[in-house]
């Protein structure tokens, strides 16, 4: 008998439930009745405190386009508590309950801060497997995450919408887009929405020149402008903070909102400031995403099947490949400032705020 355990951990994103559906169709479809899959809840502290359901091929059944995740899903357990606390060792417990269930994989569903732990794991002897998740499409080793197309369509609708009040009322809209660290939602949501402006984490951007690409354009007789901006993008006064000075005026000021008054006092132009938030995350997959994750979680099997444990299933070339654990955790994917996509939207006479 074949036992495989199976947790979606950190933010939730479109397309869990999907990836869950491609290990669990797949194993049940290779394996029949000799495999039984353990769905620990909320993430890694299921599995630190043995809170899970069994769960069968049906309940793989009909979730390939349903938002959200079956199993429930919370931050990684070492995001703000340390190892051991109050005499409680995280990893012996999750090492216990792994044991205890006699697994022979761990399936982590997750980002850059689980798939670290997911490492940390495979270090202590433990079977993991890794699936790429993240809106952010911004994990180490693999091409593209499960998620990340969903919340581009979501975002891109949003600029989609503003135009045409922007338009309306000769305004300047700031759409805040996510992305803390790594701007590559913004950057595909702000092209694909005809975004004039682009403001990303990676390009700190000077205030000076936005307020000129504004101006530009209302000299050319375009009255209204659409900015995309990442919930992470810093001026270039800001980008010489340091964290906590920076995270105390982020308090008092959201990124977003201060941008809006800078621009109101060298422009004199109305601004107003749209945040979709949470809605990014949210909703049913896309089909791009329906498809990457029945990909992905078929891949996993793959490997399990194979008895290949350690890996992150990734994505080079539209191909799933296993990437070691301990090559991605710890790493972010930024984008490139001189990147072709940077430099062809520049071309286009789109504005990142820094020339």
């Amino acid at each position: 008998m074949l036992r495989v355990g199976m947790l979606t951990s950190g933010g939730d994103c479109q397309s869990l439930n999907a990836t869950m559906r491609g290990i669990g169709k797949a194993l049940f479809n290779y394996y029949g009745d000799k495999v039984e899959i353990i769905g620990f809840l909320d993430g890694y502290k299921g599995l630190m405190h043995n809170e899970y359901k069994e769960l069968k091929a049906k309940d793989f059944s009909g979730i390939l386009d349903e938002g959200g995740t079956i199993l429930g899903t919370s931050r990684q357990p070492f995001k703000m508590m340390r190892v051991v606390e109050d005499g409680f060792d995280k990893v012996a417990a999750m090492k216990q309950t792994y044991k205890d269930h006699k697994l022979d994989c761990l399936c982590v569903l997750g980002g850059n801060g689980s798939q670290k732990t997911s490492a940390l794991l495979k270090e202590e002897g433990l079977n993991v497997i890794g699936l790429p998740k993240t809106i952010d499409n911004d994990l180490w080793g693999t091409d593209m995450t499960f998620g990340f197309q969903s919340a581009v369509n979501i975002a891109t609708d949003a600029i989609d919408c503003i135009h045409t009040t922007a338009a309306s009322h000769s305004r300047v809209f700031i759409i805040e887009i996510m992305g803390h660290k790594v701007g590559q939602l913004p950057l595909h949501a702000g092209i694909a929405g005809g975004a004039d402006i682009i403001l990303l984490p990676e390009i700190p951007y000077d205030i000076e020149i936005v307020a000129k690409a504004i101006k530009k354009r209302e000299e050319e007789g375009k009255h209204f402008t659409i900015i995309a901006m990442a919930e992470g993008a810093l001026s270039k006064e800001d980008a010489k903070l340091k964290k906590k000075e920076l995270e105390k005026r982020r308090v008092k000021t959201p990124a977003s909102y201060d941008l809006a008054n800078r621009i109101l006092e060298l422009t004199g132009q109305e601004v107003r400031v749209t945040v979709p938030g949470h809605t990014q995350r949210g909703g049913r997959p896309c089909p791009y995403d329906r498809v990457l994750s029945t990909r992905l979680g078929a891949a996993a099997a793959q490997l399990i099947i194979k008895g290949k444990y350690g890996y992150l299933v990734g994505v080079h070339n539209n191909e799933m490949v296993p990437v070691p654990l301990e090559d991605v955790a710890g790493k972010l994917k930024t984008v490139d400032p001189k990147c072709s996509m940077i430099k062809e939207a520049k071309l286009l006479g789109i504005s990142f705020g820094d020339e």
